[in-house]
Parts: C-alpha cells; structure tokens; sequence
C-alpha cells in the first residue's frame, strides 16, 4: 500500500445487524448523530457512517423533513405488490 492510500475498513455483520434493529426499534426518534450515541454498542463515527451508507443506498432507511432516521424497508408489502398482477412496472 502506499503512503497516499488510505486502509477501507468494512463493518462487521454482527455490528451492521446491531445497528439495523435497534433503527427498527426506534424508527424516527433519533437524528443522525444521537442515534449514534445511542446504539447499545460504541463504535466509531466513521464506522457507523459507513453503515447508515449502506442503509440508504439499499433503501432500508431515510430521513423525515426533521432529518430523522426512519425504517422503511418493507419486504412484505414489496412482495404483495410484485405478485399483483394487474401491476405494471415503468
């Protein structure tokens, strides 16, 4: 590696799991940096920045107008409507 290059450190499952249910648990009661330094375990900013990454880029989360984090991830509903088939994908 070179001196200019910079390690990525990927989060463990164990820890983006952790961080999936207790948003689940506590669906829009916590901005960003307060979920942080609520979660049952500590870890580093950097890390859970990663995670709330890959949340939002999966569309399991979002924010609400109060910047809140919100789970959104539905495999139910996702399910019910992929079935319908009067249903049309554009």
């Amino acid at each position: 590696m070179s001196s200019g290059t910079r390690a990525v450190h990927s989060p463990q499952l164990d820890t983006v799991l952790m961080v999936e249910v207790f948003i689940r648990e506590h669906s829009g009661e916590y901005k960003k940096r307060a979920l942080w330094e609520n979660l049952p375990k500590k870890m580093m900013y950097q890390t859970f920045c990663t995670i709330i990454g890959y949340l939002q880029d999966s569309g399991k989360i979002a924010t609400d107008p109060d910047n809140k984090i919100c789970w959104i991830y539905n495999p139910e509903l996702i399910k019910h409507y992929l079935d319908n088939t009067n249903l049309k994908i554009r």
